[in-house]
């Protein structure tokens, strides 16, 4: 039974599957985008965003213990260069996977993750969203729009009455 266990092993044994997401880790990280599989960027998701959090806290006890997840020292330095600057304000949801289909050997869904914060296209696709109003309270306006326009139409009968 697999009461409670959330992570996906992903075919692989635990020594495997760690070395892998670390490299795919540094991987994103270096590249700032990765194609691979749907599952794999799922795992990859859930792997790499929390060393993305740590590594807003540029400290000596946080760039060790990203690297004992990443072992790669021009992934770290990238990481807390020029990364960690850019996602300083953001409360989380670092990543981003596109779906790009099934792939031609063994029909695998394929995607693409990336960094939110390094897509130029999507970054100056983004029109700024003006603030929508609040709808709440609309019917009582209408409401009392109602009579008015019902005595305007009362005064513009009266009005052609007179006339005739």
């Amino acid at each position: 039974m697999r009461h409670g266990d959330k992570l996906n092993n992903l075919g692989r044994k635990t020594a495997h599957r760690k070395s892998m997401l670390a490299n795919m880790a540094s991987s994103l990280i270096l590249h700032k985008r990765i194609s691979t599989t749907v599952a794999k960027a799922k795992a990859l998701r859930i792997y790499v965003e929390p060393l993305l959090t740590k590594s807003k806290d540029d400290s000596t006890h946080s760039r060790r213990t990203i690297f004992a997840y990443l072992q790669s020292k021009e992934a770290v330095d990238m990481l807390f260069k020029d990364i960690s600057s850019k996602i300083a304000d953001r409360p989380g949801g670092y990543t981003r996977i596109l779906k790009t289909g099934a792939r031609l050997g063994d029909n695998a869904d394929m995607c693409f993750i990336e960094l939110v914060d390094f897509n130029e296209n999507m970054l100056s696709a983004k029109a700024p969203v003006k603030a929508k109003a609040a709808r709440r309270g609309a019917k009582k306006k209408s409401t009392e729009a109602a009579p008015k326009t019902a005595a305007k139409k009362e005064d513009s009968s009266e009005d052609e009455a007179k006339s005739e």
